[in-house]
């Protein structure tokens, strides 16, 4: 255990940015899966909405540095091609 004041803050600071991080790449997980199982079912319709959810929250988590541009560009890309995939 730290016994350095500023070692101790670092800690705690760590500790909610990790928390703050896990937190906004769940909801990126889980608007990528609703994406994904929408064209497992064959909606189009839904597929569309949810793409735009889930880049927008590829985006924002990009814009709070969870995110590089190009791994954030690179995902948004893929979910797209898989949409316009879809007949």
């Amino acid at each position: 255990m730290a016994n350095i004041k500023s070692a101790k803050k670092r800690i705690e600071v760590t500790a909610i940015r990790t928390a703050r991080n896990k937190a906004i790449k769940s909801k990126v997980k889980t608007s990528v899966k609703k994406v994904e199982a929408a064209i497992a079912a064959g909606d189009k319709a839904a597929a569309t909405t949810a793409l735009q959810n889930a880049t927008t929250e590829i985006l924002k988590a990009q814009s709070k540095g969870v995110y590089h541009k190009n791994n954030a560009a690179r995902k948004v890309s893929r979910l797209a091609v898989a949409v316009n995939k879809m007949a």
